[in-house]
């Protein structure tokens, strides 16, 4: 607020001085002039009566002569004064108006008005910096699932359209540049609430500022990057709280595992979505020989992708100046360079252009010479989806589909990131016995994911994990409503992290201990009813022997009497 008032002052202070003026001169000349009284007597004007006649004269409120008739002398003055104050009033209004208007003016009281807000939030948040395409995608999938979120932007009209989207809890928006440690410590990286901060902006050397920036002024806050380049990847590896994500590599990563592991792609797909979404459907790739056009950075991804999973492949770009490469064709986008490439005999192809109607234009070419293609294709901007959509590809490559599902499994839940990284260690029967538990379980769409922590600082759970309470705490007691008992809890338990052991899909047999971890993947609601046993030792007591346990301290000692005599 301070720099709010500060400007204020500095523009305002000619008109204000200009009023000040105006009355004081007013005042004074009013007290100087000679009156007189009801009877005739010479009277003067006190310095008090004589401001009170300017106060509301000047206003042109009008209230009369006060305490007596005014002179001919007086009356003068004060029409003297009329003129004068109502000039420089209008002088002033005309100043504030202007003032209102100024740029430097608004964007200072909305930076004000947003710090002020942002230091009274006293819930957890999460920190976006930049609101393109996946930001904003990530914005509404964290509404969604309840979380808070700031936004920092640059561009004042994509701050505004914030305000006519469709959230719950609407973002807080700050329109400034995230590299600047000023900016970053009002939008509340420092604050203890801010879960992890989201750096998704156009350019690398940006993003890699901004993280950097986000490290050195809070170092323990953990930090999403988006970028590109393996000069930005390497930058930003020293810092250990900063995870970098490249969206290209991660859908090649995607593709290597559609043709090697189709069942473990479609089980992190099914994990990482937004919950209450549809369940993806499961790719069958084929193997052979694919052609890919356009060997950007996304192309070379995608290129070392196939070649990891021993696929041949040829490359297709019209750009003349390219680095050689053994795998590159350096022709246009025709049916001849199609045919060239042997689009012929291969099995699938990948329109990796910065284009989208390119894009589709290859596609459409690409399928008249063979109408049995595998067809993966990129969509570079939100407003050409009507485009990608028409191609009816087989896979399609969405930025922000992409950082949506990453972001989700790291920062909403991060034991499922470690979860999935061990379905795709055992590989296609782990992930086919995970399918198989969900479809089985839960309806087929996106489960909600969450940790239950057996921790012994919850009341639920101090009795039921003590060394002498038989039998020992399992998962299968967990896995009941505490509502209605005996009827199950649609949730699968994916892992128990027990110090450094891990329990990948474990049995519902197993019995618990105190500090284990337990990931759960259900559906809309049954974590809450999950958490009721944190909370209470009776909904525990009440599932694991179908008796409810005594509550009030009358009710406990009548069961310890009778527990006694028994």
């Amino acid at each position: 607020m301070g720099d709010v008032l500060f400007l204020a002052l500095r523009r305002l202070r000619t008109p204000l001085i200009a009023l000040i003026l105006a009355y004081a001169v007013s005042v004074v000349g009013l007290v100087a002039i000679p009156g007189v009284d009801a009877a005739g007597n010479p009277h003067q004007l006190g310095f008090f009566h004589a401001f009170y006649v300017v106060s509301y004269t000047a206003t042109t409120i009008g209230f009369g002569e006060i305490p007596f008739a005014f002179t001919d002398a007086q009356r003068a003055w004060v029409t003297f004064s009329i003129y004068l104050s109502v000039t420089c009033w209008a002088f002033t209004l005309g100043s504030v108006i202007a003032l209102a208007q100024d740029q430097a003016f608004r964007a200072a009281f909305a930076r004000s008005r947003f710090r002020n807000r942002a230091e009274r939030l006293e819930e957890p948040f999460f920190l976006l910096l930049g609101y393109g395409q996946s930001n904003a995608a990530l914005a509404h999938a964290l509404d969604e699932l309840g979380f808070r979120t700031v936004v920092v932007e640059t561009r004042p009209e994509r701050a505004r359209h914030i305000e006519i989207e469709g959230f719950q809890q609407p973002p807080l928006v700050l329109v400034g540049d995230a590299r600047w440690p000023d900016v970053l410590h009002d939008a509340g990286v420092c604050s203890p609430h801010c879960k992890a901060v989201v750096v998704q902006v156009g350019d690398d050397e940006v993003a890699q500022a901004i993280a950097i920036g986000v490290s050195v002024l809070q170092p323990g806050r953990y930090t999403l990057a988006r970028v590109h380049s393996e000069e930005a990847c390497t930058n930003l590896d020293p810092f250990p709280h900063i995870t970098v994500i490249d969206p290209f590599e991660t859908f090649a990563t995607n593709l290597s595992l559609a043709l090697a592991s189709p069942a473990v792609l479609w089980a992190e797909e099914w994990l990482t979505g937004v919950p209450g979404g549809a369940c993806p459907h499961a790719l069958n790739v084929p193997q052979g020989h694919w052609v890919v056009l356009g060997y950007g950075r996304f192309g070379h991804s995608v290129g070392h992708a196939l070649e990891r999973t021993g696929a041949t492949w040829t490359a297709v770009d019209s750009d003349r100046h390219a680095a050689q490469d053994n795998h590159l064709h350096k022709d246009d986008n025709s049916e001849r360079a199609l045919v060239e490439a042997g689009i012929e005999n291969a099995v699938g192809i990948v329109a990796c252009t910065n284009r989208d109607a390119i894009n589709l234009a290859i596609v459409s070419r690409a399928r008249r010479l063979k109408p049995s293609l595998f067809v993966a294709i990129r969509q570079n901007h939100v407003a050409d989806r009507a485009l990608i959509e028409a191609a009816r590809a087989d896979m399609q490559f969405v930025k922000s589909d992409v950082m949506v599902h990453e972001c989700l499994q790291l920062l909403v839940t991060p034991l499922l990131n470690r979860f999935l990284m061990r379905v795709r260690e055992r590989g296609k029967d782990c992930a086919e016995q995970l399918i198989v538990s969900l479809l089985t379980k839960l309806d087929e769409r996106v489960p909600s994911v969450w940790t239950f922590d057996c921790d012994l600082n919850h009341p639920g759970l101090r009795d039921a994990l003590g060394p002498d309470t038989q039998p020992p705490l399992s998962l299968a007691d967990l896995l009941i409503n505490p509502l209605s008992p005996p009827e199950k809890l649609r949730a699968v338990p994916l892992m128990v992290l027990r110090g450094r052991e891990e329990f990948v899909l474990p049995e519902a047999t197993m019995q618990l201990q105190a500090g284990d971890q337990i990931l759960m993947a259900g559906a809309s609601g049954v974590e809450a009813l999950q958490r009721r046993f944190l909370l209470d030792p009776s909904p525990l007591g009440y599932v694991r022997t179908g008796i409810e346990p005594a509550r009030s301290w009358l009710f406990r000692w009548i069961a310890a009497r009778r527990q006694a005599s028994a």
